[in-house]
């Protein structure tokens, strides 16, 4: 798997620098346009959490985007943050994957 040097950006991130701060939004307001909570709207506009499959919802529905698109963000950032992680894994191909 080919992994970027560049840490992808938080997609709660770029829904913060991309849609609600150019639309003069507060955190508040959006989410109550989300119909969640503002801490949990801030806690992923912080990137504290990562984004579910409901908040991609919310956010596709609400930006008129794709839920899977923002996704895609957040798969992109946790892949590349788990194949920082160094694992001792075997081939499957080998007969015994014994220690």
């Amino acid at each position: 798997m080919n992994i970027t040097k560049r840490k992808p950006t938080h997609p709660g991130i770029i829904l913060l620098e991309e849609v609600i701060k150019p639309l003069g939004l507060t955190i508040t307001a959006a989410s109550r346009c989300l119909d969640i909570s503002r801490k949990t709207l801030s806690e992923l506009v912080n990137g504290h959490c990562t984004l579910t499959p409901d908040m991609a919802i919310r956010i596709g529905q609400a930006t008129n985007t794709s839920p899977e698109s923002w996704l895609e963000m957040q798969t992109r950032l946790s892949l590349w943050v788990a194949m920082k992680h160094k694992h001792k894994v075997k081939p499957l191909t080998e007969t015994r994957c014994e220690a």
